[in-house]
């Protein structure tokens, strides 16, 4: 089991769910990974947490009110070691800061942005609470990456506001990508996949999770069965097999079965 006490500097360290089906999404996700849906805290206004034997795997959220009903997204947040530092290196750099950083009790602080090429995504400056704790493993994360039109202004972003150390893995028009690396060592953490050529019209630049399963196909089978979506079925690659799918209520996220 590939466990860590706290995620690097400027690395993927937790994602959450909002969703306008709470007890549809808890029962989906359930039944294809194995975690628990656990009760919302009304301390935290609904918020649950996804757990996989008793790890905290991922958070949850219903909708916000009549005036912010959920959107159906997953949303990855980095980490930081000083929220302040990054909003205002956000805003200095193209980005734009759209929930201010709020501290969660004593399990750290928060804040949701837009980067400077219009993905989503949040920061985390952890308290108590680290984030992801088991990776790589059938129902855990195994990778995150954005798709944007912009890569340079991306990969640029990224190496500012979060001290990204990067490593261009292709530098052609067919194949444009660039991974976050542990510095000095052969970790990597998340990638910029230059989408431009193909991302389609009206889809904003958008960061995604891959969650790790056993077997592709047979996971992308529970999906259908379950109620969800493909949105591209599973497909051989040099980084293992994967796929695309939704749940019942829309939110897209990938799956991924490492080679061997």
């Amino acid at each position: 089991m590939p466990t860590r006490e706290s995620a690097p500097l400027g690395a993927p360290c937790w994602a959450d769910l909002w969703t306008s089906d709470v007890e549809g999404s808890g029962k989906f996700y359930s039944e294809l990974f194995g975690w628990e849906a656990q009760e919302g805290s009304p301390e935290f206004g609904g918020y649950f947490m996804f757990t996989r034997n008793g790890v905290p795997v991922a958070g949850g959220m219903g909708d916000m009110g009549p005036d912010m009903p959920a959107n159906n997204t997953w949303k990855i947040y980095l980490n930081t070691d000083d929220i302040t530092k990054a909003a205002e290196s956000i805003e200095s750099e193209g980005g734009q800061v759209i929930s201010p950083a709020m501290a969660v009790a004593d399990l750290g602080t928060q804040l949701v942005f837009i980067d400077s090429t219009g993905a989503t995504l949040g920061a985390w400056q952890a308290g108590t609470f680290p984030g992801f704790t088991v990776l790589n493993e059938h129902g855990a994360p195994s990778w995150c990456e954005l798709f944007t039109r912009d890569h340079t202004k991306a990969v640029d972003f990224y190496r500012s506001v979060f001290r990204w150390d990067t490593n261009a893995v292709g530098d052609s028009d067919e194949f444009r990508y660039t991974t976050m690396r542990e510095p000095g060592g052969e970790s990597e953490f998340a990638g910029i996949m230059d989408a431009g050529a193909w991302l389609p019209e009206g889809v904003p630049a958008h960061w995604s999770i891959y969650w790790e399963v056993d077997d592709a196909a047979v996971t992308v089978a529970q999906v259908k069965a379950l109620g969800g979506s493909v949105i591209a079925d599973v497909e051989d690659t040099p980084y293992g097999r994967m796929a695309t799918v939704a749940d019942p209520a829309g939110a897209m996220f990938k799956l991924r079965t490492p080679p061997l």
